[in-house]
């Protein structure tokens, strides 16, 4: 399983994932004015319980629910759009779960999610699921409708150009890397890298391809390229905490 991230993130994710990711949304969705409200998101006045597996589902549930915060409008078009909502079966307090999955389905090209045998099901995101998978042809059309509306490329181009222009330069930076000093030493991560291709260089205008090098001010961090996140993600270093992704 430790192996498998970088493939479980493109076929979708745990059912756990999906409900902590609901639940951080949930809190922070942005609140329309009551005379706009078309699509309504239930109580949200008490502070939902996160449980997270280890530090990679904590990391993949935040950024599941702030990819869906970013996309709001466009998904609650495209539910409204679509007329998948509203559902008479799915009530109000489930609205969160059904915006963030979505986001998922057109990140997967409204692809079938892989189902892991190890994972446990949670009945509200099979039956989400089900729901949003049973209307993927209209939920696609309503996408491309949008796109065309508002005469945009990709769901990126429905957000604003300065967050775009943010999210561009994040993409682009260096990855930081804290080394687990409690349990590996330096020495032990080098040797490891070494061992999977990895080259060290001196700086991080030398950063190119599998290579890495010293951060100038933190003895225990180590930078990459940023186009190495997966690869980096799917290591046994980082699979055992012994690196850690800033």
């Amino acid at each position: 399983e430790k192996r498998t991230m970088t493939l479980i993130e493109k076929n979708g994710y745990h059912d756990s994932i999906y409900i902590n990711a609901a639940k951080i949304f949930q809190g922070i969705h942005t609140k329309k004015h009551k005379d706009r409200i078309l699509v309504r998101y239930g109580d949200d006045s008490v502070s939902p319980m996160l449980t997270f597996k280890d530090e990679y589902f904590q990391r993949v549930s935040y950024e599941l629910a702030f990819n869906a915060l970013k996309y709001q409008d466009l998904l609650e078009e495209i539910l409204l759009d679509s007329c998948v909502y509203p559902c008479h079966s799915i009530p109000d307090e489930l609205t969160s779960l059904l915006v963030v999955m979505l986001y998922d389905l057109q990140e997967r090209k409204f692809q079938a999610r892989e189902i892991f045998d190890e994972e446990e099901p949670v009945a509200e995101v099979r039956k989400i699921e089900h729901y949003l998978y049973s209307f993927r042809t209209k939920l696609a059309a309503a996408l491309a409708r949008c796109r065309i509306k508002h005469d945009a490329l990709s769901i990126e181009y429905f957000l604003p150009e300065n967050i775009r222009t943010q999210a561009q330069r994040a993409s682009a930076l260096p990855l930081c890397v804290w080394i687990n000093t409690f349990k590996i030493s330096l020495q032990d991560v080098f040797g490891d890298l070494e061992k999977k291709g990895f080259t060290r260089v001196e700086s991080v205008s030398d950063l190119d391809g599998y290579t890495y090098c010293m951060d100038q001010h933190c003895s225990d961090v180590l930078v990459f390229p940023s186009s190495l996140k997966e690869e980096l993600l799917n290591l046994d270093l980082f699979a055992d905490c012994k690196l850690l992704l800033q």
